[in-house]
């Protein structure tokens, strides 16, 4: 179900691609902008695991400094059939793990000092088990994807917006479609638009990384625990990162991206994701709020 999700909504911003670049300059405006954004993700794509473990200041380590992740990897990717994946450790209390690479040859997984003193051994199998299941899953090729379309989406509605302004660009067409204003609407709606979608993108993509790991594990239990540990502990010692990348983490890793009711976070709620894995809210008995 989830992967039909994704499916019908990267749909969705192909067709608003179409839309917009009908709108501000039939199809050769759309392939220009669409090529612009494509080759802006190809960086993207093969090099944002180096970003991102520089961001964070991530550094690998080796099976003697770090017996117990990788304990778990191994036996977690041999159920996989997975290669054994890079592993890093990232300077700071603030609990929180990710998976970056662009394909399960060049994956990596990156766990905080904070996530690994809060979690026992089952809770972090299972977060590791997560973590796994987005490269299973290919997650990063799909965020691509979504990030392509939406950016092209964007520098379309912008190079539009400036068209039209400075040159008159569409004529008696644009007049009729309500000129400046329609411009206006469209540079101000599209982007808007494209955005809703690719963040409900990354928000199914989580959802499926947490059925993956619970049936890795066999164990929803120690997912879910360790899903409400973190979604509480990070609110205490919240992690700084950039809006490029928090999509990466196992839970939010800024407190501000939960703003407007959650309707721009990467993430779906914490209680949502537990509902979904065990049947109620909370695996400590109280209603997560």
């Amino acid at each position: 179900m989830n992967a039909l999700k994704t499916t019908f909504l990267l749909t969705l911003l192909t067709l608003l691609l179409v839309l917009a670049g009908a709108y501000f300059g039939g199809r050769n405006g759309m392939v220009i902008a669409f090529l612009i954004a494509a080759g802006m993700n190809f960086f993207s794509y093969f090099f944002s695991d180096k970003i991102a473990l520089s961001m964070y200041r991530a550094q690998p380590v080796t099976r003697e400094q770090l017996p117990r992740a990788y304990a778990v990897v191994e036996r977690m990717t041999q159920r996989l059939g997975l290669p054994m994946p890079k592993i890093y450790v990232i300077p700071t209390d603030s609990p929180n793990a990710f998976a970056t690479g662009r394909n399960p040859q060049h994956a990596s997984v990156a766990v905080t000092h904070g996530i690994l003193n809060l979690l026992n051994d089952e809770e972090l199998e299972g977060v590791l088990a997560h973590e796994l299941g987005h490269v299973k899953n290919r997650d990063i090729l799909t965020s691509s994807i979504a990030a392509t379309l939406a950016g092209a989406i964007t520098v379309l509605a912008r190079m539009g917006f400036w068209a039209s302004l400075f040159t008159g660009y569409g004529g008696d067409s644009r007049d009729r479609r309500g000129g400046g204003l329609g411009a206006l609407l469209m540079l101000i709606l599209a982007p808007i638009a494209a955005l809703l979608i690719q963040l409900w993108v990354s928000r199914t993509r989580e959802y499926e990384a947490d059925a993956t790991g619970a049936h890795i594990t066999g164990n929803p239990y120690a997912l879910a625990s360790a899903l409400e540990k973190l979604d509480a502990y990070s609110k205490r010692l919240p992690m700084q990162a950039s809006p490029t990348n928090a999509h990466l983490f196992i839970v939010a890793p800024m407190i501000s991206a939960r703003d407007l009711s959650g309707l721009f976070s990467t993430h779906p709620p914490i209680p949502k994701r537990i509902e979904r894995l065990i049947g109620r809210s909370s695996v400590y008995g109280a209603p997560n709020r």
